[in-house]
């Protein structure tokens, strides 16, 4: 019978839950199984595995096919890596005490690297936690900036005079003195022009008047 190491699905829609099962090939995959070894929860960070080590790898040993997602399960908690020493060992590659070292210093590297991980996970948590206070206190304090401006009522600023050419010119003349300001008057004034005494026109001698005959004695 060819056996297969699967999830079986339990848990609420979007917050799924799986169990780590030996089951028949044939057999669906939330129907019947065979044993279970442990369960997988995709629902923290990181993951949270739990499995029986020695009865998975017995399973392995005995030819149980995982699925791709429970591969990389077993790969995650050292099942395929201590399968791999263990053929090393029937080899005679290695010695059972060099392999139990090796899977030591594995599972040391490992956890190590979860805790690193996690502590990760936490600081960069708590950063982003106080860049949402500080966010919150800016904007707090914004809205308090702009309730005081919208109450307060605005300042009366003074009307600035602005001086006309006029009274620019005006006061110009009363600052100075009163000798400068004529000399300025006469130089700006044009020049006056002397008037010509027309010459008069000549009068053309009148004709002399002719003396009239004198009357003759009219006969009585």
């Amino acid at each position: 019978m060819a056996t297969k190491i699967r999830l079986q699905r339990f848990g609420k829609k979007g917050k799924p839950f799986y169990h780590v099962v030996v089951a028949d090939a044939r057999s669906p995959r939330d129907g019947k199984f065979i044993e279970r070894l442990g369960s997988y929860d995709p629902n923290t960070n990181p993951a949270t595995v739990d499995i029986n080590f020695d009865k998975t790898l017995d399973w392995v040993n005995k030819g149980a096919q995982p699925t791709d997602t429970c591969r990389a399960i077993l790969s995650y908690k050292g099942v395929l890596y201590k399968k791999h020493l263990e053929g090393g060992i029937k080899k005679g590659a290695l010695t059972q005490e060099q392999a139990d070292v090796k899977f030591a210093e594995w599972l040391k590297g490992k956890e190590a690297r979860i805790e690193g991980k996690k502590e990760g996970l936490n600081s960069s948590k708590d950063e982003l936690r106080k860049a949402a206070f500080a966010a919150e206190a800016k904007k707090k304090e914004e809205r308090a900036a702009a309730v005081i401006a919208k109450n307060t009522p605005p300042a009366e600023e003074p009307e600035e005079e602005v001086a006309t050419e006029e009274q620019e010119v005006e006061a110009a003349v009363e600052d100075a003195p009163i000798a400068e300001v004529s000399e300025e008057v006469a130089a700006e004034a044009p020049a006056m022009e002397e008037p010509v005494a027309e010459e008069a026109p000549v009068l053309e001698e009148a004709p002399a008047v002719e003396e009239a005959p004198a009357a003759e004695d009219k006969p009585e």
